[in-house]
């Protein structure tokens, strides 16, 4: 027990090791400023299917941004809620708003993908900046968008948003996403090598130039893929084009679920498909995070409770453990600006996740994973996310 206490302990601090380095790695989008120069015409495309309760503060948000040159494209996907009206009456209100009618949904599709697949051929841009539903932009995140698409010289920039949190089921499974990301993923680095695998998009927030969208294959080449933001920064990279991901905690908002039965379904479409697919890869990374996170301090309680004896360095070992997934927990929750206790909480986040990683490998591989009343695509196993042919 000791030892394997000791290999946990080693793991947490490596991955420590990781979240400090993208504390300076991961650069906020405000920190880039406004466009040199003459700014491109920025194409701002939002998918919408039954978004009534958002798309009218979304779509405010969108035409105040204080860009030169910018038009707004909402694609109406078939809603039966009063999304049509809604936009029907922002479009009266401003001429920069374009309301596009769905075509019906072709075989092959997913849904939101076919959508956003129409808005980029109707798109007069050269930029063209895709934006979901349930987000909300602060004035000067386009222009501090293209200005960082400028700097890096980049070919696609993608910005993690700040997640509102309100329901339980929210506060115990949505933090996962970005505390995932910043403790995972190795920003520096993965912004250097052209590895696929280490890049992702974030997809409330992706400002591609058009030339690469289409090179690359854009939604049609990802129309299958339950996670096309992961799979579209892929074929960016497989392409040998630059991708960039940003902090845009300060600039971009988003609630992406609302309520229990919402965040279980939509995590459930994604969590497994994002690892392409793959079984035993999908298992091993969740049944690890949980013995990782809840072993430990399930070992201490047992202990104090005179249930378990435990030699006294594995107490030791185990309460570093636990102190250095707080440490861990307590970065994304101030970075990210979540609630502080959430840190607290991060054994009942990591159970309730995990429950829904479990549930989302059995729904996919059944063929029963939905989202807003249409099947998702059954996922082959030992298949990635599409980075597909480029030619």
């Amino acid at each position: 027990m000791t030892q394997h206490l000791g290999g946990v302990v080693f793991f947490l601090a490596v991955v420590l090791l990781i979240a400090l380095s993208n504390l300076i790695a991961l650069r906020r989008l405000e920190s880039y400023g406004r466009p040199r120069g003459a700014a491109p015409f920025v194409s701002i495309l939002v998918p919408a299917r039954d978004e009534a309760r958002s798309i009218e503060a979304c779509v405010r948000s969108l035409l105040e941004q204080r860009c030169p040159a910018f038009e707004v494209l909402v694609l109406d996907d078939g809603s039966t809620d009063d999304t049509g009206d809604i936009l029907a009456r922002l479009g009266r209100e401003d001429g920069r708003l374009r309301v596009l009618a769905g075509a019906p949904l072709p075989p092959g599709w997913l849904g939101k993908h076919w959508a956003c697949h129409q808005l980029a051929a109707a798109a007069r841009g050269d930029l063209l900046l895709f934006v979901d539903a349930d987000t909300r932009l602060h004035p000067e995140a386009l222009a501090n968008a293209v200005s960082a698409l400028q700097t890096e010289r980049a070919d696609f920039v993608t910005a993690m948003p700040r997640q509102e949190v309100g329901t339980w089921a929210e506060q115990l499974a949505l933090p996962v996403l970005p505390w995932s990301i910043h403790t995972f993923l190795p920003v520096a680095l993965a912004h250097r090598v052209r590895a696929p695998f280490l890049s992702l998009a974030v997809g409330p927030f992706m400002l591609f130039r058009r030339a690469a969208y289409e090179a690359t294959g854009g939604h049609h080449a990802v129309r299958t893929s339950p996670v096309d933001d992961i799979a579209l920064a892929r074929r960016i990279k497989a392409a040998g084009l630059i991708w960039r991901l940003l902090d845009g905690t300060n600039r971009v908002e988003t609630r992406m679920y609302r309520g229990r039965r919402e965040v279980v379904s939509g995590l459930s479409r994604t969590l497994f498909a994002a690892f392409g697919g793959r079984v035993a890869l999908h298992l091993f990374v969740w049944l690890w995070l949980a013995v990782v996170f809840l072993e430990p301090p399930l070992l201490i309680g047992l202990s104090a409770l005179g249930v378990a004896r435990l030699p006294g360095p594995a107490v030791a070992l185990a309460g570093a453990a636990v102190a250095l997934s707080l440490a861990l927990w307590l970065i994304t929750c101030i970075r990210f600006r979540l609630p502080l206790y959430l840190a607290a909480l991060y054994p009942a986040i990591i159970f309730f996740t995990v429950l829904i990683a479990l549930r989302s490998a059995a729904v996919t591989l059944t063929g029963q994973a939905t989202w807003k009343g249409r099947p998702v695509a059954r996922l082959d196993a030992q298949t990635e996310p599409n980075t597909g042919d480029l030619s």
